[in-house]
C-alpha cells in the first residue's frame, strides 16, 4: 500500500556540483537543488521540515559528501532520499560510475566520488530508515542499476530493509541532458514538475512507480534521454508526494453562501466573459521552461498503477539490409488493425528516439513476481488510456460490418473501418496533419515509414496501387493503362503508360522517369534507406551500380524502354508478388533533370496532384495543387483539399492536445494518438464517435531460439505456449480495445492463407486461459516435469512489451518454468537478437516481437521468419532459428507462383507447419486508436495502408 512517509521521521540529501575546474559549468544544477528543496519541503506536497533536506552544493570532497550523508542518514527512521546532480564520469577500466565533484575531471578519476561508496553508505545496517530512495541526475546513471566490471551488482539486490528505490536520468551508456536556457536540467526540471503541479489521473499520492512511468513517457515525447528505474519489494510504493492534480489534494474553491440581491452591475465597455481554467484534456502543451518562470505542466499525463511506463508508440527506427529488409525492432506501423479482416499494413516506424535505454537484468523472485505483475495487468488497460469499462467499449457502439453500401454519413464509433464516411466530399479548404516526428524522408526512394507511403501518393505516383474502392487489397492501374502482361515463364512484366500523366512543369512521365526512379534504389551511399525488395527481384547478385555510378545509356539491363509509354521488366526468376513491388513508393518516377540526389528529400518534383510549396525540415511542410496534374489520367486520387499541412512537433503531447482542440484533422502517425488523447476520446461519448480502433496487420508474439537449451526441444517450447496467460498478455498490450485481438497463429487476417479459426492450441476455445494440465505434461514429455529455468528477451525502450514478459514470467513460474527478463537495449535490436550467436551466448530461451509485412502477402510475412536461406549476419528476424526443408520448399513454390490464391494455399501450410512445430508464440493481432476529425470527409481506413487512405481526404468547414 502507497503511503506518504513521515516528514518528522524522513529526511533528504540533495548534492550538486554545478561549477568545475575542468569540467563544463552545470548552472542548472544549482537550481535543481532550490527547485527540489522547494517541493519536498512544501506542506501542501510532502511538508519535510526545512532542517530535514539539507542541501550540499559544490561538495569539497568526498570526504566532505560521504560525512553529510552519513549524518543526514542516521537521523532517518522512514525515508531516507538521497539526490545527486552533476556530471558522471567512467573508470575506462573498470566501467563504474563515478560521481563528479568540483575539482574532478576525468583523467583524475580518484578526484571524483565512486558510486560504489555512496551505495555502502546508504546501506550501512546502522541506518534504521525503512525506505531509501537514490534518484540520480548525471550522465551513464544507469550504471548505478547494473554495477560495473568490479563485481558490484544492484542497490536493490543488496537492500537490507523493506523497500529501496533507485531512479536514473539517463541509461548506462547515455549521456543526461541540461537543455541551454531552460531552468532545470531535463530529467530533475519534470521530475520537479510533477511534484509540484502534479499528474493529471494520477493517483492521490506520487510514488516512484508513478512518478517514473510519467517521467519516461514525458521525456520520450520530447526526444529527450530515458529515464531508468530499479526497486526492490515496495520500493516502487514509496511516495514523495501529495497529487496536487488529483481530486483529493486539488484546491477547492471556497464555499460559499447564497449572496443577496443587489443591483446587478453596469456592463463595461471592454469587458470579456471569465473562463475558468481548461481541462487538462483540452489545454494545449506547454512551451519548455526558460528562465525563472515556473515549470511547465507535464504534456502527457500518465496511468495510475502499474510498474513501467507507457510506450511511447510505437517506435522503430528506419533500417536498411537484406532483403526483404531486417524487420526494424517494433516496425509498430502507424496504424493498427480493426475488426474486421484486413490487410496487413507496409511496415511502418514509429518516431526515432534521439537517446534509447540500455537494458536491465532484473531477478525474477517469485515473491514479487505475482505482485508485480498483477500491477502490471491491472495498468495496462490506463496504460493505453481505457479503463476498464471502456474496454466495452467495442460492444457498446455499432461497429462496421465491412459490407459498405455507399459509405455512411453519420460519424460513429469505427464508422471508417469498412465503410466510407461521409462520402463524395467537396472541392476546398486546407487539410491539416499533425505529427510528433517528421518523415525519415519525402524522397519517395527513401522513405520507409508508413504514414510516409501512404502521404508520398499525393505528389509521386506508381505504374500500378491499391484499388481504393476494394473491401481488400486488390491492385489496379495508376501510371499504366492496365495491370501487368506477364510472361507465361512470370518472368516478364510489360506495362503501356497512360496518356495525360505530367510532372509538375507540364512536361509527361515518361517509361525513362519510372526506369530512372527504381535505379536510384541501388545508390544506397547516395539514396539510403529504402526498401530493396526490387533489387533482389531484378537484380539478385547485385551487378548494377546506381545511375551514378553507371552513367551509360543502357543503366539497368532488367528494365526495357522501347518507346516513352512501354515499360518492360525482365526478371531472372519468377516472383508472383512483383506487381506488389511496383506498388510501393519507391517504385515511383523521378525525372533525371530534377534529381538533386541526397537532396531530393527536400523537395521532390511532383508527378502527383500536390507538390511542395514549402518545407521546414523538423517543422513544417505545405502542399499546394500541382496545376499540371490532370484528373482524367488519374483514376485513384480524388485531390479534394487545395491545400495540405503538416505540423510536426517533437511533443506527442501536443499532438493530443491539437487533436483534442480540432486544430487538426488528424495525426500523420495514427498510432500515435498518446495516452491524454486516448483516454480523453475513448471516455468522452461526443468525442469516441470520431474514433477508430482497426487492425494494424502486426502481430505480437514471443519466438523461441533452437539454439538456446531447452528450447531445441518440441515439447519444452509447447509447454510455454500451453502454459501462456493470452488474457494477462493481451491486457498487458493494452487490452482489446487499444492492444489487438487473440491471435491463435501467427499468420494474421488479411493476408491470403490466414484463417482466422486455425485455433491449434485452443487459444480461443479456452478464452485465452492457459492449460496447465496440458503444460506439465509437454514438460515431462521434454525431460522437465519440474520446469527449466530459461530468460526472456525484451527491448527495454518498448514497456508494453515488457508488460508482457512480465505477465508470461508470472504465468510460467506456475508450471515451474522459471523465466528471468532481461531487458536489452531497443536500438541495438539488430545486433542483439537479430544475431543467433549473440541470443545463445546471453541464453535467450524466449525473445518477445512483433512483425508486420511491407506488402500483403505470405512472402513478405514468412520470408523474415521461417526462410533458412535468409540469415543476414546480422538484423535476422527468424528468431526460432527455424530451417525447415519441407517450408523452404513452401516458400520457394509461394513466390513463383502467379496465382495469388493458390500462393495462399502454400502459406496457409507454411502457417500449419510453424504452429504444430511450436516455433513462435503468437499473442495479439494488432490494434490501434486513431482520431479522426469532424470535418474531414471521404474517410476510409484503407487495407492496404493500415490507416486512413489520405488520398482521398476531404474536408468541409473551417
Amino acid at each position: 500500500m502507497t503511503i506518504l512517509p513521515d516528514p518528522a521521521a524522513s529526511q533528504a540529501l540533495l548534492i550538486g556540483a554545478h561549477d568545475y575546474e575542468s569540467l563544463a559549468a552545470l548552472p542548472a544544477v544549482e537550481r535543481n537543488l532550490a527547485g527540489l528543496t522547494r517541493a519536498f519541503t512544501d506542506p501542501e506536497l510532502w511538508g519535510l521540515p526545512p532542517t530535514h533536506c539539507v542541501a550540499l552544493p559544490q561538495p569539497s570532497s568526498a570526504q566532505d559528501v560521504l560525512d553529510t550523508l552519513n549524518s543526514v542518514a542516521l537521523r532517518a527512521t522512514d525515508t531516507l532520499v538521497v539526490y545527486y546532480a552533476g556530471h558522471g564520469l567512467i573508470d575506462p577500466h573498470s566501467d563504474e560510475l563515478y560521481l563528479a565533484l568540483p575539482g574532478s575531471d576525468q583523467e583524475r578519476l580518484y578526484s571524483a566520488l565512486p558510486f560504489e561508496w555512496v551505495r555502502r553508505a546508504i546501506l550501512d545496517p546502522r541506518i534504521g530508515a525503512r525506505h531509501k530512495v537514490v534518484i540520480l541526475d548525471c550522465c551513464y546513471s544507469g550504471r548505478a542499476l547494473t554495477g560495473g566490471m568490479s563485481g558490484t551488482t544492484q542497490v536493490v539486490d543488496h537492500a537490507l530493509i523493506d523497500g529501496t528505490s533507485l531512479m536514473a536520468a539517463s541509461a548506462k551508456t547515455r549521456k543526461a541532458l541540461s537543455p541551454p536556457g531552460e531552468e532545470f536540467t531535463a530529467f530533475t526540471g519534470e521530475l520537479i514538475t510533477a511534484l509540484t503541479e502534479g499528474i493529471v489521473d494520477g493517483p492521490s499520492l506520487l510514488d516512484m512507480q508513478t512518478l517514473y512511468r510519467h517521467l519516461y513517457v514525458t521525456l520520450a515525447a520530447k526526444s529527450r534521454p530515458l529515464p531508468q528505474q530499479g526497486n526492490r519489494n515496495t520500493g516502487g510504493l514509496i511516495a514523495l508526494a501529495r497529487n496536487r492534480a488529483h481530486p483529493t489534494h486539488r484546491p477547492q474553491p471556497p464555499s460559499r453562501t447564497a449572496p443577496k440581491p443587489r443591483p446587478a452591475p453596469k456592463p463595461q465597455p471592454s469587458s470579456m466573459p471569465r473562463k475558468g481554467p481548461a481541462s487538462p484534456a483540452a489545454s494545449p502543451t506547454p512551451t519548455p521552461r526558460t528562465g525563472s518562470k515556473p515549470p511547465a505542466a507535464s504534456p502527457t499525463p500518465t496511468p495510475r498503477t502499474g510498474s513501467k511506463p507507457p510506450a511511447p508508440s510505437p517506435t522503430p527506427t528506419p533500417r536498411t539490409g537484406p532483403t526483404p529488409p531486417a524487420p526494424s525492432p517494433d516496425r509498430t506501423p502507424d496504424t493498427r488493425g480493426e475488426e474486421h479482416p484486413q490487410a496487413t499494413a507496409p511496415r511502418q516506424h514509429a518516431t526515432p528516439e534521439a537517446a534509447r535505454t540500455d537494458g536491465q537484468r532484473h531477478s525474477g523472485r517469485s515473491a514479487s513476481v505475482r505482485t508485480r505483475t498483477l500491477a502490471v495487468v491491472s495498468a495496462a488497460l490506463l496504460v493505453a488510456g481505457v479503463s476498464t469499462t471502456l474496454a466495452l467499449l467495442n460492444g457498446s457502439h455499432r461497429e462496421s460490418d465491412g459490407k459498405s453500401k455507399g459509405g455512411v454519413t453519420e460519424a460513429t464509433y469505427n464508422a471508417a473501418v469498412g465503410h466510407v464516411l461521409k462520402p463524395g466530399g467537396k472541392k476546398g479548404g486546407t487539410l491539416k496533419f499533425i505529427n510528433a516526428a517528421d518523415a525519415d524522408s519525402w524522397d519517395p526512394q527513401r522513405g520507409y515509414y508508413g504514414f510516409v507511403w501512404n502521404f508520398a501518393r499525393y505528389y509521386a505516383r506508381q505504374l500500378v496501387t491499391y484499388d481504393p474502392e476494394s473491401k481488400g487489397v486488390e491492385l489496379t492501374p495508376d501510371l499504366a493503362t492496365t495491370k501487368a502482361r506477364i510472361s507465361n515463364d512470370g518472368r516478364t512484366y510489360t506495362y503501356t503508360l497512360s496518356k495525360g500523366a505530367t510532372w509538375e512543369d507540364g512536361s509527361p512521365v515518361t517509361s525513362k522517369d519510372i526506369k530512372y526512379g527504381i535505379e536510384r534504389l541501388w545508390a544506397p551511399d547516395v539514396i539510403s534507406g529504402g526498401p530493396s525488395y526490387l533489387q533482389q527481384a531484378l537484380d539478385p547478385d547485385g551487378t548494377y551500380r546506381g545511375p551514378y555510378k553507371d552513367t551509360s545509356p543502357t543503366g539497368l539491363k532488367a528494365i526495357e524502354t522501347p518507346n516513352p509509354r512501354t515499360i518492360v521488366f525482365k526478371l531472372p526468376r519468377a516472383n508472383g508478388d512483383f506487381e506488389q513491388m511496383l506498388a510501393m513508393v519507391a517504385a515511383s518516377p523521378v525525372k533525371r533533370s530534377q534529381d538533386t540526389k541526397a537532396k531530393y528529400g527536400l523537395r521532390p518534383f511532383s508527378s502527383g496532384p500536390y507538390k511542395f510549396r514549402s518545407y521546414s525540415p523538423g517543422k513544417s511542410l505545405e502542399l499546394v495543387r500541382n496545376p499540371h496534374w490532370q484528373p482524367s489520367s488519374d483514376p485513384i486520387r480524388k485531390a479534394l483539399p487545395d491545400k495540405i499541412s503538416v505540423t510536426i512537433t517533437n511533443n506527442r503531447g501536443s499532438v493530443d492536445a491539437a487533436l483534442l482542440k480540432g486544430s487538426h484533422d488528424l495525426a500523420l502517425s495514427p498510432s500515435k494518438l498518446g495516452p491524454l488523447g486516448r483516454t480523453a476520446m475513448l471516455s468522452d461519448s461526443d468525442r469516441n464517435k470520431n474514433l477508430d480502433t482497426p487492425r494494424s496487420g502486426f502481430v505480437r508474439y514471443a519466438g523461441f531460439p533452437q539454439a538456446v537449451k531447452p528450447m531445441g526441444n518440441i515439447h519444452c517450447r509447447r509447454a510455454v505456449i500451453h502454459a501462456a496467460d493470452r488474457r494477462s498478455l493481451q491486457t498487458a498490450l493494452g487490452g482489446r480495445v487499444t492492444g489487438g485481438d487473440l491471435a491463435p497463429n501467427l499468420l494474421p487476417p488479411g493476408i491470403k492463407g490466414a484463417d482466422p479459426t486455425f485455433d491449434p492450441y485452443g487459444v480461443l476455445k479456452n478464452g485465452g486461459k492457459p492449460n496447465v494440465a496440458k503444460a506439465r505434461d509437454e514438460l515431462k514429455a521434454c525431460g522437465r516435469p519440474d520446469g527449466f529455468p530459461t530468460r526472456i528477451a525484451v527491448r527495454n525502450d518498448r514497456p508494453p512489451e515488457v508488460y508482457a514478459a512480465e505477465a508470461l514470467q508470472s504465468a510460467l513460474a506456475k508450471v515451474g518454468i522459471k523465466a528471468e527478463v532481461e531487458r536489452f537495449d531497443g536500438a541495438r535490436s539488430s545486433d542483439i537478437v537479430g544475431v543467433p550467436a549473440e541470443v545463445k551466448r546471453r541464453g535467450y530461451g524466449i525473445v518477445i516481437a512483433g512483425w508486420g509485412a511491407d506488402f500483403p502477402t505470405g512472402q513478405a510475412f514468412w520470408r523474415p521468419l521461417v526462410d533458412s536461406r535468409l540469415q543476414p549476419p546480422s538484423g535476422s528476424y527468424n528468431l526460432a532459428g527455424v530451417d525447415s526443408p519441407a517450408i523452404d520448399k513452401l516458400l520457394a513454390e509461394a513466390i513463383a507462383e502467379p496465382d495469388p490464391g493458390k500462393a495462399g494455399e502454400a502459406y496457409e501450410q507454411i502457417n500449419h507447419k510453424v504452429a504444430d512445430n511450436a516455433y513462435y508464440l503468437p499473442f495479439v493481432y494488432e490494434k490501434y486508436v486513431s482520431w479522426r476529425s469532424p470535418r474531414l470527409t471521404d474517410v476510409h481506413v484503407s487495407p492496404a495502408y493500415g490507416a486512413y487512405d489520405y488520398a482521398r481526404l476531404g474536408v468541409s468547414g473551417t
